[in-house]
């Protein structure tokens, strides 16, 4: 624009028919200045965007999406190993970042926490957690802050963990009654999920939960399955959010599928909250123990309802938070137990150096393991978190959303980026791991790293301020339920199978199992008597 002022000058010396000649030079030449310097800083922005991290290249309108398989983790590893582990995909329409190294998740999730802590807005998770009235799926907000802290305090705090111990002893007893008594060959995940459930549901529910009062039981299990499997099923929505993403999903019948699931979770949650809400029909069988979860939740609303309290916490409140409850407890701790017990089956030595452990410490006076032997078992905690490393129960972590833009490793990652972390790979990455696919709790002894959040070669449960807050519950009842499968049974493969006929194969959506059941024949330890 340095221009213009040499323009007015020569102006002001200009006879008139001059003047209005300058007068024209200067409506066209401010406006071309102006657009030049827009396009300059344009193309200077543009310039930023073009340092994006590196990717495969796309097919029309798909993108990337035809690469992911039907075991997403896998895939993504094998594409990073091309591309590097901060890779750009397009999901869709959805711009998508996955790392899948200990340096590109440290950036993630704590260099650059604050700038990637948000959740996409994904159709599933939405309508599932009452609009978003969740802790794990809820956007970055205030709010989501101020339901964190509610749902730590209430349900996940060391001292509801500690109070929890009633829960978890009174389901391993009786998981330990039923595998006595069962056939000699058991299909071990039917009788870890009812321990889950038991475990879940007693602390979320009270004692009626493991009762036949309890007369919703069967149809909730049937529900939660829907759940799990509406949310981690394909929705053309979660990857157009436009109209033609909702017209294809009311085409294929994944809106009806969600809305029918979303109905029936609404309607068991609905008669649990009224039977808490009436003391007549409540029909508790004690009231041993710390209140339940759902006396701590209604009494919140009842207290809120009645006060000036700027944050609400009404029954989809509620609703939403019991969501998170079951979806995001019975089946990762169930998955994670049973993945340890297939890797134990296959290598007999390791699994009699974890048994003569814990029936070392335990001694011949007890009938099962105690919470107060459990800081003793070094060794047990070594395969959890060798388990932990290999199997992830949620091996891409629940995906987060970049708030603003971002610098990962170098590249520009714009806002509104969904960002994948890829627990699996980072596990499994050989420049961190010696033999990474290679199970070996050994590998752990003198190791400091651990999946607290700090080290970043073991994330199973994220870090930052997106870390699952379940941890803590999650792995007591883990450690705790397979020390006494250990402690209380010899463990065998059935009559004709070997090690090697053990399959290892993956499966499954948001989680993770065994794609074939794991058959196993307990036999009862003599000194586990009942």
């Amino acid at each position: 624009m340095a221009a213009v002022p040499i323009v007015l000058d020569y102006y002001y010396c200009c006879s008139l028919p001059q003047q209005w000649q300058v007068i024209t030079l200067l409506l066209v030449l401010v406006p071309l200045l102006s657009l030049l310097l827009a396009t300059r800083r344009r193309s200077s922005r543009k310039g930023r965007r073009l340092q994006l991290p590196p990717g495969p290249a796309r097919v029309p309108i798909l993108g990337n999406l035809h690469q992911l398989g039907a075991l997403p983790h896998q895939s993504l590893r094998d594409l990073s190993r091309r591309h590097g582990p901060a890779m750009l995909l397009r999901l869709g329409s959805v711009p998508t970042l996955v790392v899948s190294s200990p340096a590109a998740a440290r950036e993630v999730m704590k260099a650059r926490d604050a700038d990637c802590c948000s959740r996409p807005d994904t159709a599933g998770a939405r309508r599932l957690s009452y609009e978003h009235k969740d802790v794990a799926f809820a956007p970055y907000s205030d709010y989501w802050r101020a339901m964190r802290k509610l749902f730590v305090v209430e349900f996940l705090s060391a001292r509801r963990v500690q109070a929890s111990r009633y829960a978890r002893e009174a389901q391993v007893d009786k998981l330990i009654a039923r595998l006595g008594a069962a056939a000699k060959v058991i299909q071990l995940e039917d009788h870890i999920f009812a321990l889950m459930d038991g475990v879940i549901g007693t602390v979320a529910f009270g004692n009626i939960y493991g009762t036949e009062q309890f007369a919703h039981k069967k149809h909730f299990h049937d529900v939660l399955d829907e759940a799990m499997s509406a949310k981690a099923g394909f929705s053309a929505e979660d990857y157009f959010p436009n109209a033609a993403g909702r017209l294809v999903d009311r085409i294929t019948g994944a809106a009806a599928r969600r809305e029918r699931v979303f109905r029936d979770l609404d309607a068991f949650f609905d008669v649990i909250i009224d039977q808490h809400l009436d003391p007549a029909a409540s029909n508790k069988v004690d009231q041993h123990g710390p209140p339940d979860l759902i006396d701590a939740f209604v009494a919140l609303m009842q207290e809120r309802s009645s006060s000036s309290s700027s944050l609400a916490f009404t029954r989809d409140h509620i609703k939403g938070l019991l969501s998170n409850v079951f979806t995001a407890s019975v089946d990762t701790s169930s998955v994670t137990m049973v993945w340890a017990m297939a890797e134990l089956i296959r290598r007999p030595a390791m699994l009699r150096k974890v048994q003569e452990e814990i029936r070392a410490t335990v001694g011949a006076d007890k009938a099962r393991v105690h919470h107060d032997d459990m800081p003793k078992l070094r060794y047990l905690k070594m395969v959890v978190k060798e388990t932990l490393r290999l199997h992830p129960a949620v091996p891409l972590l629940l995906p987060r959303e970049t708030l603003r833009h971002v610098t990962i490793c170098g590249y520009d990652v714009p806002a509104k980026t969904r960002v994948l972390v890829n627990a699996w790979a980072i596990g499994r990455d050989p420049a961190t791991w010696d033999n990474p696919d290679e199970f070996d709790p050994d590998r752990f002894e003198g190791n400091d790293v651990d999946f607290n959040g700090t080290h970043f070669e073991l994330v199973p449960f994220g870090a930052g301020r997106r870390m699952c807050p379940g941890m803590a519950m999650g792995v007591a009842t883990t450690e705790f339920t397979l020390a006494n499968l250990l402690y209380c049974f010899d463990w065998a493969l059935p009559e004709g199978m070997s090690a090697d006929d053990v399959s290892m194969e993956e499966a499954g959506g948001l989680t993770v199992h065994k794609k074939t059941p794991l058959l196993l024949v307990p036999t009862r330890y003599k000194h586990c008597q009942q």
